[in-house]
């Protein structure tokens, strides 16, 4: 009996597919951000940077830190570990499939070999 599937969920699918939400994830790949850092550096207003990041929060993937009057955004590991495992688990049945095409073509192979 097969293992349990990996979960990958949706919303954190849904978040990261809008470009600007995807572009505020890769800069944040290289640090914690300021709002007015993630606007200026993707040369968007701060209201729209902000909503940005709030559904990015509340989706799990950024983690948000009141400093002083600043707000710092900085990346969860956890969501990308699971968009890992999910993706990963795809690779093994890929490979079992590639491995089921060479064993077939070996067979044709041979086949041809008799003949």
């Amino acid at each position: 009996m097969p293992g349990k599937k990996p979960v990958m969920e949706v919303a954190t699918l849904s978040a990261l597919a809008e470009p600007n939400r995807m572009q505020i994830v890769e800069l944040l790949r290289d640090g914690p951000l300021t709002v007015g850092e993630i606007a200026e550096r993707l040369g968007l207003r701060q209201p729209q940077a902000s909503k940005h990041l709030k559904v990015l929060s509340e989706n799990g993937i950024l983690e948000v830190k009141a400093e002083a009057n600043k707000r710092i955004y900085k990346l969860r590991s956890e969501p990308f570990q699971a968009l890992d495992t999910w993706v990963k688990s795809f690779q093994s049945v890929m490979e079992s499939r590639f491995d089921n095409l060479e064993e077939y073509l070996r067979e044709l192979q041979s086949k041809e070999n008799k003949n």
